[in-house]
């Protein structure tokens, strides 16, 4: 098939294909919508499990494929909708023909007000067709728009974290070059979405334009705008394409301010309890919790009534935690921070023997021991943490304690920590657990 866009035939084929798109429009919105509420619940489960376990990168790619996921939703089942009225209006119009007015008997000024605000039934049908098209065509665009908003944002953070966080680099390259690519990167990402929203406010004006013009082709690659901007512009060129470009902004907007409101229950009271010495939080107890759906509180025990000789305390790991050992062992800070999105693959031999990596993880450990403590009531224990993993991965601080000490009825499980002040040792309490403990 010859697809030389100036030849006549090749024009004659597309007339013909988007005459006839609705029918693929139809098929693929059906096996898409299907798709993607299969796809929904993994793809949550996947970033919670991501999120409990840190793994960065992966979160960023399931969250990005997730509101994805739900934007395609949304404006498919919103095109299938239409697209049904379109086919039944004109099963209706194959039956009825146009609007005839004049068979309703109404009075002359009802007549002539519907006959200009309703107006002919093919240009209803006309209209549901342009809304239709329009609609598929925008629901494929606005994922675009996602990955352009990940990719600005990932720019930021590279930027950050290995040029102006870099202390391999001189300092001329990682706060002076680093510090005018920030602000580049920043400001130029706000003049292209003001761009973006304005419809091209930035373009119209010569003198703004030149300024615009190295911003504009620089973030045509880092959004990679140019595999879609055709389909912008042919959405600006036409009166309608810009009018429902322009009401997509402040609709998604309410979409996202709709989905935040909830049901109070109590005036002092909500969802979002925390465990204190009179409140519980399901997501303290372990078997209370879905890992894969929910995420992980701080610190948990194995359920709310104890009946076991022990009592299982886990502490989930943050980065918090690590550069606090730092600052209390500062033989345990590394000199090249590896923490973050690393490869595999290593180019050099800068590498720690085995003997005194068991050394360095052994010291590690010790010092989150003599860093925080449990305390059940108002009795204070001996614990030893060791670092482990739950089922799904979430790295973590695990201890067991025994409960042969105490009574029956309810206890409050204390994690403590020391914190070092200006040479002043404090405790704070880092969580509250209530628990209740009745023998077999």
């Amino acid at each position: 098939m010859n697809n030389d866009y100036n030849n006549p035939a090749f024009k004659k084929l597309l007339q013909k294909l988007q005459e006839e798109s609705w029918q693929l429009e139809l098929l693929i919105s059906g096996f898409a919508i299907f798709g993607l509420f299969t796809a929904y619940e993994p793809l949550s489960v996947s970033a919670m499990e991501a999120k409990n376990a840190q793994q960065i990168y992966k979160f960023i790619i399931s969250i990005v494929a997730l509101i994805s996921c739900a934007i395609l939703i949304f404006n498919l089942l919103l095109h299938v909708l239409l697209r049904g009225l379109w086919i039944g209006a004109l099963g209706l119009r194959y039956v009825s023909g146009d609007i005839d007015y004049d068979s309703l008997n109404y009075s002359r000024r009802f007549t002539k007000y519907l006959k200009i605000k309703v107006g002919s039934f093919d240009k209803y049908i006309g209209i549901l067709e342009n809304y239709c098209s329009i609609i598929f065509a925008i629901s494929f665009l606005l994922i675009f728009y996602v990955l352009a908003l990940t990719f600005t944002i990932i720019v930021i953070a590279l930027i950050g974290n290995y040029i102006i966080g870099n202390d391999a680099l001189p300092s001329w390259i990682s706060k002076g070059v680093g510090i005018v690519l920030m602000l580049f990167v920043t400001f130029g990402a706000l003049l292209t979405f003001f761009d973006s929203i304005t419809q091209g406010l930035l373009k119209k004006k010569n003198w703004i334009s030149k300024v615009y013009f190295p911003i504009y082709w620089v973030f045509s690659f880092i959004t990679l705008s140019f595999l879609y901007r055709p389909i912008i512009y042919n959405f600006l060129d036409n009166k309608f394409g810009k009018r429902l470009s322009a009401f997509l902004v402040p609709l998604f907007i309410l979409l996202f301010f709709a989905t935040s409101f909830k049901y109070n229950n109590s005036n002092y009271f909500n969802g979002d309890l925390r465990s204190t010495t009179f409140t519980l939080n399901n997501h303290n107890y372990e078997d209370l919790f879905d890992e894969k759906l929910e995420e992980i509180n701080r610190v948990f025990i194995q359920s709310k009534v104890i009946s076991d000789p022990y009592i299982k305390v886990f502490v989930k790991y943050d980065d918090n935690i690590e550069d606090r050992m730092f600052y209390y062992n500062p033989g345990l800070k590394p000199k090249k921070d590896i923490r973050g999105i690393k490869s595999d693959i290593q180019i050099s031999n800068n590498w720690i023997s085995s003997g005194k990596k068991d050394s360095l993880q052994n010291a590690y450990v010790k010092t989150f021991n003599s860093i925080y403590f449990i305390s059940i009531d108002t009795l204070k224990l001996n614990t030893e943490f060791l670092v482990g993993k739950t089922k799904k991965g979430t790295l973590g601080f695990e201890t067991y304690l025994g409960t042969s000490s105490l009574s029956e009825g309810k206890h409050i499980l204390n994690l403590k920590r020391y914190r070092i002040k200006e040479k002043d040792t404090a405790i704070l309490t880092i969580a509250r657990i209530p628990f209740w403990y009745y023998k077999n």
